[in-house]
């Protein structure tokens, strides 16, 4: 079995992964919140543990992994959403969550085991809530129920921060009932007009950190494998679920493996809508094929921060336009049924390594490009698109990908093949001063044509 290694936030080396049962293999990653559409933050990071999703399935089968990743349907952020468009909280949760799985649909990234939303776990955070009480590691005040942050005696182990480092700029809530600033809310309350549930407490909501320990405790048991996310959730989203899962479960250790993203920055600085350099999923679709984005995100060692630029993304095209390129001139060659290279697989075991995964696929591709015997295409074919999909690449065949909707050109496949049909006509009537101009036409839109014995074949810049 291939030994895999990820960067573990834990203990803040590579450490080489040891499921707690290899016949079921145990993945949480957390999820949006969502308020609105999703920025490219939000898909790099699902792009990232989509990798590793299909790593571990490769690894240990599909059927002995487990992946989660959860929905934030109940927060502050939809909550002041609601306010500021008087819309119905349930119709902006559904709008962005059909937003979202859309996203993540045209990047290729496999949907995980489950999905689960927040608000249909309350029960499992009550419950959670009643053993914190109980055991001494939360109390209540004036209608809240606080984690106390003192009752840990190694709080901060995940981030590795002190108690002055973690008050010192961290997004804290300052609040008179607290015992400690540190202190936590596991439950709050709720006015009439606010999403809320009844609970011994009273009629009220969770806090954020408390739902993805519910979630995972549910569907992962109180001890998995590994758990993922961006760098920012390091501290203090998942340092305060790692406090109130451990001690919520005596003897537990929660998560072992913690899996963090670099921080994406757009032209070298962090994205930010105050900046003008914040971009959403949909608005960078809309001009740039999804899988050059995916491509793009794969390109930069998934732990390291990742910069974003169109030039990047317009390199990542060009890339796949060299693969699909040559998928095409096999298109008529049936493929070999190929495990994927090792060298691939090796790559991705070591830490996900993506950038040498993709240069062993450029390896593969310039093999194929030279293959001269039918079974030695066939071979290579099959090579490259097995090796491929360990990166969630080359998923289109070639004719869809030089076709697709996606590019710079707004023009739709009906009317280029018209102005292409208008282009023969021209030139069966011998009017070549037109059928120039329709190619020119054509190439400044982005659509190139190329004419072959066969007839003229088109695709997008």
């Amino acid at each position: 079995m291939v030994d895999i290694y990820l960067n573990n936030t834990l203990k803040r080396l590579k450490d080489k992964f040891e499921p707690i049962d290899c016949n079921h293999v145990r993945m949480y990653v957390c999820g949006p919140t969502v308020y609105d559409k999703a920025h490219l933050g939000n898909a790099k990071t699902p792009v990232v543990f989509d990798v590793l999703y299909r790593l571990l399935r490769h690894v240990y089968g599909k059927e002995h992994v487990t992946y989660v990743s959860n929905i934030t349907d109940v927060d502050d952020k939809i909550l002041n959403k609601h306010k500021e468009t008087g819309r119905p909280i349930r119709e902006i949760t559904q709008e962005t969550y059909d937003w979202y799985i859309a996203d993540m649909k045209k990047l290729n990234v496999l949907d995980p085991d489950f999905r689960p939303r927040a608000t249909e776990y309350i029960d499992e955070m009550i419950e959670l809530v009643k053993r914190l009480l109980a055991n001494g590691h939360a109390y209540e005040a004036e209608g809240h129920v606080l984690f106390s942050v003192d009752s840990m005696k190694n709080y901060g182990f995940l981030s590795g921060r002190s108690m002055k480092e973690m008050l010192a700029g961290a997004r804290i809530e300052v609040a008179d009932y607290k015992k400690n600033p540190a202190d936590f809310v596991l439950w709050k309350p709720s006015d009439a007009d606010q999403p809320g549930w009844n609970s011994p407490w009273g009629y009220g909501r969770p806090g954020w950190h408390l739902e993805c320990s519910a979630m995972s405790s549910k569907l992962l048991g109180n001890d998995f494998d590994i758990h993922g996310g961006g760098s920012d959730l390091i501290f203090p989203h998942h340092e305060n679920e790692c406090a109130q899962s451990c001690c919520a479960f005596e003897g537990s250790h929660f998560a072992h493996y913690w899996v963090h993203t670099g921080m994406l920055m757009v032209d070298g600085v962090k994205m930010s809508k105050s900046l003008g350099n914040f971009f959403t999923v949909d608005e960078v679709l809309a001009k740039h094929p999804a899988e050059a984005l995916r491509l793009l995100f794969l390109t930069t060692h998934y732990h390291q921060p990742f910069n974003f630029t169109f030039e990047g993304l317009n390199n990542a095209k060009q890339t796949l336009d060299k693969f699909y390129n040559a998928l095409r001139n096999v298109e008529k060659v049936k493929a070999v049924a190929m495990a994927p290279d090792e060298r691939v697989v090796a790559a991705l075991a070591d830490d996900l390594n993506t950038p040498l995964a993709l240069s062993y696929l450029h390896e593969i591709v310039n093999s194929l490009n030279k293959a001269e015997t039918e079974a030695d295409k066939a071979r290579y074919k099959g090579l490259l698109l097995a090796s491929a999909d360990m990166l969630g690449l080359l998923y289109q065949n070639a004719e869809t990908w030089f076709k697709g909707e996606g590019g710079s050109s707004g023009l739709s496949v009906t009317e280029i093949e018209a102005k292409i049909a208008e282009r023969i006509a021209a030139k069966k009537s011998k009017d070549y001063a037109r059928a120039d101009a329709i190619r020119n036409e054509l190439k400044e839109q982005g659509i190139l044509l190329e004419d072959t014995p066969s007839g003229t074949t088109w695709k997008r810049a």
